[in-house]
């Protein structure tokens, strides 16, 4: 399959996401997952917006990642900087690329490895940052690389580094 295929699905109640050309049909988030989700999307979306940086997406919003055989990835929050925006125009389908930030939370079915493939294929196709939250644990890793990692715990500060300038959060407020 191929991400305009994809695109072209009827909506079924289900998330899908497209890898190596192999439809994965994603089950609906559980309730933490979705509180959790929500605990660091809002504020990093009033962050951006109140400072002009870019563009938030939500859960539903599919990256491009590779092609030929085509993989889109759907994390649960992206950011993607204002000037990145400006220069690809109006995007009609899925964004051609990662975002700046990837926000992966783990869901009590997701794997190790599974997470691990997800942050890899994010910061491979160009991401610059991933979070990986994990609301069983209540930290947050935070990947710039695949060696430059940090796991935060409740009683740290999360920040956006240089891909979100100036956003900060207590970590403990992420799981409240």
């Amino acid at each position: 399959m191929t991400a305009d295929e994809l695109l072209a699905m009827p909506d079924d109640g289900y998330r899908y996401e497209l890898v190596n050309g192999e439809l994965i049909r994603m089950a609906p988030t559980g309730h933490k997952h979705g509180i959790v989700t929500m605990h660091v999307a809002g504020p990093l979306y009033r962050y951006v917006k109140d400072n002009n940086l870019g563009e938030v997406y939500g859960a539903e919003s599919g990256f491009v990642v590779s092609q030929d055989p085509d993989t889109v990835r759907a994390p649960d929050v992206a950011f993607v900087r204002r000037e990145r925006i400006e220069i690809a125009g109006e995007v009609k389908s899925y964004w051609m690329g990662a975002p700046d930030l990837a926000v992966e939370v783990v869901s009590p079915g997701d794997t190790v490895s599974g997470v691990e493939e997800k942050v890899a294929e994010w910061l491979e196709s160009g991401a610059r940052m991933v979070w990986v939250v994990s609301p069983k644990l209540h930290t947050v890793t935070v990947y710039r690389s695949l060696t430059d990692i940090v796991t935060l715990t409740e009683k740290n500060r999360l920040d956006g580094a240089d891909v979100v300038p100036g956003f900060q959060m207590n970590v403990a407020e992420i799981f409240a």
